[in-house]
């Protein structure tokens, strides 16, 4: 099942499942463009924040449509911060998560992956400087808008969900900021002013790089919640990693020697949790 299925991640989320062979119940409030007949796949429209849409949903009570299901990717949220009040926001967000979660529970369902962020470590770093580079998972999380503030509390959520519940397995993905293939045009004009991307440290996903991640989080084995971020190998400029640190952070500890455009996002935890690897580049289109 995987939720958010229109979304800019989403759809291409759903293309990489059917492409990888996975059926799937696909739950969003309008259809994912290019879902054919033949396709292995049902699009359902649904209210998220409606517990007992939720349930029936994941229970596989829509008739014909759906059950049992192996795993639930749940991407689905107001996608950024500023783009709705922030008690909208807070109340959609939180409210649709904890309905899938506990749904997913309810059903049986051993298997979540969901949609964290980058912005958990404490994007945009306007009020305060990041604490080291690259990032990675190892530090407090520091959300500076409410949109993050309610991906920390589903991290939070997903550790308690999994201690009553020893054998469920939850992985969220922390996405960098996902870019489509025509997004990469105006990537060459950040190069003018550094300080344009600073707020993510340069970094991006690819949404097909995206995907791959999410697959392989459904592969995981072993109880218990991890959270990993998900970037691109590299950063969206075309000046050296080292040199951007070196001028726009200059008093930020980087703790180890980085490769030419190595991404500032570290991609370690994921590489060795999940066996991912980003098989994409804005580079390899502009």
């Amino acid at each position: 099942m995987l939720t958010g299925a229109a979304g800019k991640l989403g759809r291409i989320v759903l293309r990489d499942l059917l492409d990888h062979d996975y059926s799937v119940l696909a739950l969003d409030q309008t259809s994912p463009p290019g879902l054919t007949a033949a396709d292995d796949a049902q699009f359902v429209r649904i209210d998220l924040t409606d517990h007992g849409q939720v349930t029936e949903a994941l229970a596989g009570r829509i008739e014909e449509r759906g059950g049992p299901f192996v795993g639930v990717v749940h991407l689905a949220a107001i996608p950024a911060p500023g783009l709705a009040p922030n008690s909208a926001t807070f109340r959609n967000n939180s409210s649709a998560t904890w309905n899938v979660f506990d749904a997913a529970r309810a059903a049986g369902i051993r298997n979540v992956v969901w949609a964290s962020s980058e912005t958990v470590l404490g994007l945009p770093f306007e009020a305060a400087p990041p604490p080291y580079a690259p990032l990675d998972e190892e530090y407090r999380v520091r959300p500076e808008s409410t949109y993050s503030l309610v991906k920390s509390l589903e991290e939070e959520m997903a550790h308690h969900f999994c201690r009553w519940e020893p054998e469920l397995t939850m992985t969220g993905l922390r996405f960098s900021n996902v870019m489509h293939v025509e997004d990469y045009a105006q990537f060459p004009s950040f190069d003018a002013d550094p300080t344009l991307r600073k707020w993510n440290l340069w970094g991006y996903i690819d949404a097909r790089d995206g995907a791959q991640a999410v697959r392989l989080a459904l592969q995981r084995k072993g109880p218990g919640v991890e959270v990993c971020i998900v970037a691109n190998a590299d950063t969206v400029m075309s000046r050296s990693s080292a040199s951007l640190m070196a001028e726009v952070y200059p008093g930020v500890e980087v703790r180890r020697e980085l490769g030419e455009h190595e991404t500032l996002l570290s991609i370690d935890k994921a590489r060795r949790l999940l066996g991912y690897e980003p098989q994409h580049s804005w580079r390899d289109h502009v």
